[in-house]
């Protein structure tokens, strides 16, 4: 049994099967979910598991060397963009519906129980060395 880090069984092989270039979707609950991507739906009520809590432990396991939120999160969700400014100096903002279709081309998708407004990030993985 692990020790520490992420113990839910489906997500931590998700994550292990990741690779430089491949993109993170982290989603709050009310994002639409592309067909193609595999899914980790963490979703368990209202705000359960926040998307704060979820991409702080991804952010503890992968490297990421880019990441992509919608250009109204600034102003519908300012917790969500602190948090997104803080963690992703260059952080690139796009409309949300180019979010939409940028998720499309990701490798996971992880759905959060998260119930504010555009509580989401497109992370593209970078490599340790």
């Amino acid at each position: 049994m692990k020790r520490a880090g992420i113990l839910n069984r489906p997500l931590a092989g998700a994550l292990a099967g990741l690779g430089h270039g491949h993109g993170v979707l982290v989603c709050d609950a009310g994002m639409p979910i592309p067909d193609g991507p595999d899914v980790v739906d963490l979703a368990f009520r209202a705000g359960v598991p926040s998307f704060a809590q979820v991409l702080e432990g991804l952010l503890d396991e992968l490297v990421v060397e880019g990441a992509t939120a919608a250009t109204e999160v600034r102003d519908a969700n300012p917790a969500a963009a602190r948090l997104l400014a803080d963690r992703f100096p260059e952080l690139s903002l796009v409309p949300h519906e180019r979010l939409k279709e940028l998720s499309a081309g990701a490798r996971l998708v992880v759905r959060t129980g998260e119930a504010r407004p555009y509580a989401n990030v497109l992370l593209r993985c970078g490599v340790f060395f």
